[in-house]
């Protein structure tokens, strides 16, 4: 089997490439055809665990979720997990290379170019579609020489291209036509045609941008795809987009400190849609409210520098405030590295050498070491009688008395840690909110007692209707036909 292979380029980031390409797939999919998604290189703390035992973005895990197909590290090549500012854990095929400033990478890129078309080859064997999503605006010429991800990719594996720009943002004429303009002959050469994303109003309005961008670059408008409340529905791929959604009168308030790095943030998403539920994520310079029940501390690819930045805004002194008035606080992965008494981190694993005090909120410590955890969890929690299914993905591991008081059990192995008077938990297990029968047990000892919604069938549902939206908004069998 070869596959048909289609690249979809942005005119920039956030213009909606990563949902395009799910619904795409999902689309496809209902139309019969066994569909892979791609992305070369993806930035992202938000990653997940893989069948043949790596780790990729999540945008590609919910993209093969569309897709109805088994995660592979093939999907995702290159993910590039920020430390910092200026440095990131490179993670290859699945596994950690190192940790590299942004110079050393650029460096590297060019090296890895031949496991990434290895990667894009791998999928295209077994499938009848892949999905190629792009990274960024397309067409960067500063990244040129060392891109492996965009024009560079297409042109070496030799893709037809899907440009999408965004409406909602406003100039998408012109960030279209100055696409045109810095691709080369042969990389204009390249696009098919262009899809208008988040698209308000009446179409016929839209027509004289049509026109200007079909005289000035010679590519169709293939479609306007119109702003898409399904959309809205499936998980965020970057923070800077988790939904700020606050809850019915009388809900269960949750606090969320938005720390550095916050990483894996989906897991929270089944809380946040429950109606009982008011999720509120604090952001810097807000205090952790005062009518919390809860504060969960999220994951984080720098433990010590989210510990540092946690007391820099005092939230420290707020959740000790908090637990003396009788709340309960939850930390997940490096959340629940943070809730112990120190953080140890020497070999520089995750930034400077050295050591950082966590909260001392349970009796434990930890070692961030070399070694990588992952690993695919689904088990049977005895404790509350729930099948659990997620996944552990962490540097380090954690030592101490409190281990002897295990949140979960699952199928006999003690998973996480409870302080003395019950208040304070934590696990290293992500998706561990996602069980409707494990959620539904948690939010009934803190007085929810509505029956729990079905998450996957939520995210399934939403699949669906953003898949309908678009075979109403596109003609599919015309992008069909520009793959190859």
């Amino acid at each position: 089997m070869t596959a048909r292979r289609l690249m979809v380029l942005g005119t920039g980031s956030d213009v909606g490439k990563s949902l395009f390409v799910a619904g795409l797939a999902r689309a496809f999919t209902r139309r019969g055809l066994k569909v892979a998604p791609f992305k070369a290189q993806n930035m992202s703390n938000n990653a997940a665990v893989t069948a043949d035992g790596g780790e990729i973005g999540r945008a590609q895990a919910l993209q093969a979720r569309a897709a109805g197909v088994p995660l592979s590290v093939h999907m995702n090549p290159v993910l590039l997990k920020p430390d910092s500012d200026v440095d990131a854990q490179v993670v290859v095929q699945g596994q950690v290379l190192g940790r590299f400033s942004a110079a050393d990478y650029q460096a590297l890129k060019p090296g890895l170019r031949g496991q990434v078309i290895e990667s894009l080859d791998h999928l295209s064997a077994s499938h009848d579609l892949v999905l190629i999503e792009g990274a960024g605006s397309g067409a960067e010429r500063y990244l040129r020489p060392q891109d492996i991800s965009n024009m560079g990719l297409a042109e070496a594996a030799d893709l037809p291209v899907l440009l999408l720009g965004d409406e909602s943002r406003g100039g998408v004429t012109a960030a279209v036509i100055g696409h045109h303009h810095l691709w080369t002959a042969s990389e204009r050469a390249r696009v098919g045609g262009v899809i208008v994303t988040k698209f308000r109003g009446d179409p016929a309005i839209f027509a004289p941008a049509a026109a200007d961008i079909r005289a000035e670059t010679g590519w169709p408008v293939l479609g306007l795809m119109r702003w898409s409340e399904a959309a809205r529905r499936l998980p965020e791929e970057d923070s800077l987009g988790v939904a700020r959604k606050r809850g019915t009168a009388g809900a269960l308030v949750v606090a969320v400190p938005d720390l550095p790095r916050v990483a894996n943030f989906d897991d929270l998403d089944p809380l946040a849609a429950e109606p009982g539920v008011d999720l509120r994520w604090v952001r810097p310079g807000q205090p952790i409210p005062a009518e919390a029940a809860v504060v969960i501390l999220p994951g984080s690819k720098a433990t010590r520098a989210a510990l540092i930045a946690l007391r820099a805004e005092g939230w420290d002194i707020d959740i000790r405030a908090h637990l003396r008035r009788g709340g309960r606080v939850v930390g997940i992965c490096a959340g629940f590295q943070m809730l112990g008494r120190v953080v140890r981190d020497p070999e520089g694993i995750e930034g400077p050498p050295g050591e950082t005090p966590g909260l001392g909120l349970l009796d434990l410590e930890t070692m961030i070491g070399p070694r990588k955890r992952l690993a695919r969890i689904d088990a049977r929690d005895s404790l509350s009688g729930a099948r659990v299914q997620g996944y552990e993905m962490h540097m380090g591991e954690s030592f101490g008395p409190d281990l002897a008081r295990p949140w979960l059990t699952l199928d006999g192995r003690p998973e996480g840690a409870i302080s003395a008077d019950g208040k304070v938990m934590g696990s290293y297990l992500h998706g561990i909110f996602g069980a409707a029968g494990f959620r539904g047990h948690w939010l009934a000892q803190l007085g929810v007692t509505a029956a729990v919604q079905d998450h996957d069938a939520r995210i399934g549902a939403a699949l669906d209707a953003f898949a309908a939206e678009i075979e109403a908004d596109l003609d599919l069998d015309a992008l069909l036909d520009l793959a190859r």
